[in-house]
């Protein structure tokens, strides 16, 4: 009885550490950046997919969930922040829509199977990071206006480094996936 005690305190610690080593990835993503306007691109799509990819949904979800309140609790883990703010503010900025999509994307990209070829980890990728964008669209549209280019400006500037993080996480995907079973 004892040793199973220990065994799954040890599991709760390894999961623990998992998380928080995950938004400390996610943190040092949304530093990597190349700025645009209204929305700057980062590296945070490659690692939230790699987060549902990797540990599933239960320990990817929570995860992003723990990187969202950290930002929203003030310390400056988004892409922005410090500069541009801070907390619930910057939280409810242009990039609000796309951060709430880390959430969905992160479940959608977990559903990847061992056993699925690269074409199918291809397509669920893609499926998977379009949450991010409509979310992120939909929530631009509402704060910058539906009369403003939305798509010129949330979308497409971000394509083709997209297509290449998504390539890059599929063909990882086959040798990253067994972390499932570690954790």
């Amino acid at each position: 009885m004892e040793l199973i005690k220990q065994q799954s305190i040890l599991q709760t610690v390894k999961v623990f550490l998992v998380i928080i080593l995950g938004t400390v990835l996610l943190t040092v993503s949304a530093k990597i950046k190349i700025p645009f306007y209204p929305v700057p691109m980062t590296m945070q799509t490659f690692v939230v997919l790699f987060l549902g990819v990797c540990f599933g949904y239960k320990i990817g979800i929570a995860t992003v969930l723990l990187y969202l309140i950290e930002g929203i609790a003030g310390l400056p883990v988004f892409s922005n922040s410090p500069e541009k703010g801070v907390g619930i503010v910057y939280f409810t900025g242009p990039t609000m829509g796309y951060l709430i999509g880390f959430i969905i994307a992160c479940f959608a990209t977990s559903l990847i199977k061992v056993n699925d070829n690269y074409f199918l980890i291809f397509m669920k990728l893609v499926f998977s990071v379009s949450f991010i964008y409509i979310l992120g669209l939909l929530w631009l549209g509402t704060l910058i206006g539906w009369d403003k280019p939305i798509i010129k400006l949330g979308v497409f500037p971000f394509l083709p480094a997209e297509f290449l993080k998504v390539t890059l996480l599929t063909l990882l995907t086959k040798k990253i996936i067994i972390f499932r079973k570690i954790i």
